[in-house]
């Protein structure tokens, strides 16, 4: 129950099909993506902390993203994330998950993503993805099972992928963009959508923000009642503010609260919070 509720921000944020793959496969295209925005993201020193709580009040874990610049391969930058649970959970159910998403390319496109997951007390355990976007291949493997091999019709980003390139997507109401999204061992075409711009209460202050939904009609870790929502800074840093998920149990809530990037200086965190 604590991984499903903690992990599921990250997990599922992008993984869910919304219709039967077309015949010929929808891509996102570099048109479709703000090259300054991408700039702004992927600065190589990008650090941000949400505190996850269940239906926005009851806290029960930390959220720790980073972008940094991958060495040794041009053009490269890995996604890293570790989740710890909070309170009470600590105690009964101790979590201490760790992902790490490499990309490269002028779209961003994963190439590898390792996950290791402690859970509860001496449970562990690794998977390995490797991508290859050319041939349109991806491998997965779980602990030492055998690794198994899946043909793709195009391009594919992964959960983490997919969660930072909707940052940087030229988003208009009315208009969707679809991101194609490696989940549950095939590709799915995930549309993103501009739903709403509103002022919002967020770390840096009151801030306009953009809301932005992926459409997802899926099951996933658990029965979901609604679509996942991501308020985004309306400026040229498009910092994911707050992200909220509708669960039969009522929600989940993840608020940024502390972020970090030298090439974003006009947002600092507001004296009051």
């Amino acid at each position: 129950m604590p991984l499903a509720i903690i992990v599921c921000l990250l997990t599922i944020l992008l993984s869910g099909p919304v219709a039967a793959a077309e015949a010929e496969p929808t891509e996102t295209r570099p048109s479709q993506v703000d090259p300054e925005v991408l700039a702004v993201v992927f600065s190589g020193a990008e650090i941000l902390h949400y505190a996850v709580s269940w239906s926005g009040g009851l806290k029960i874990g930390d959220i720790y993203m980073d972008i940094h610049k991958q060495q040794g391969r041009e053009d490269a930058y890995a996604i890293s994330a570790k989740v710890k649970d909070y309170g009470p959970l600590e105690v009964f159910y101790p979590v201490d998950d760790r992902f790490v998403c490499f990309v490269s390319g002028p779209m961003k496109l994963p190439y590898r993503y390792e996950v290791e997951q402690k859970e509860g007390f001496g449970k562990k355990i690794t998977r390995l993805t490797r991508y290859d976007q050319d041939k349109r291949m991806v491998w997965y493997r779980k602990n030492k099972e055998e690794e198994q091999q899946f043909e793709l019709t195009g391009s594919v980003y992964n959960e983490f992928a997919s969660f930072i390139i909707t940052r940087a997507l030229v988003l208009r109401e009315g208009e969707p963009i679809v991101v194609p999204t490696f989940a549950d061992r095939k590709r799915h075409e995930v549309q993103v959508s501009l739903v709403n711009r509103e002022e919002r209460e967020t770390m840096f202050g009151k801030k306009a923000t953009l809301v932005v939904q992926p459409k997802m009609e899926f099951k996933g870790l658990y029965e979901k009642s609604g679509n996942t929502t991501l308020w985004l800074t309306d400026d040229r840093c498009r910092v994911p503010v707050e992200i909220h998920s509708r669960i039969v149990i009522g929600s989940l809530v993840a608020e940024l609260v502390d972020y970090s990037n030298p090439a974003c200086p006009e947002l600092t965190k507001a004296k009051n919070r």
